[in-house]
């Protein structure tokens, strides 16, 4: 059976460190942020760790 392909929209969003925890950005950071308070904005600063499910799936989808 051959290889899967790795989804490369996937890799652009994700990564996965050396631990194999697997890291994503907030989403809502990136525009209408005029309205939106300063501690919410905050929040969507840095990555945010993904568990469970999800976590398979992406790791799926990368070929890790």
């Amino acid at each position: 059976m051959p290889k899967l392909k790795s989804h490369s929209g996937t890799k652009d969003r994700v990564r996965v460190t050396k631990n194999g925890k697997v890291l994503r950005r907030h989403s809502m950071a990136s525009h209408f942020l005029q309205k939106k308070s300063a501690a919410r904005k905050r929040k969507f600063a840095g990555v945010e760790g993904v568990q469970g499910k999800a976590k398979k799936n992406l790791k799926k989808m990368l070929g890790v």
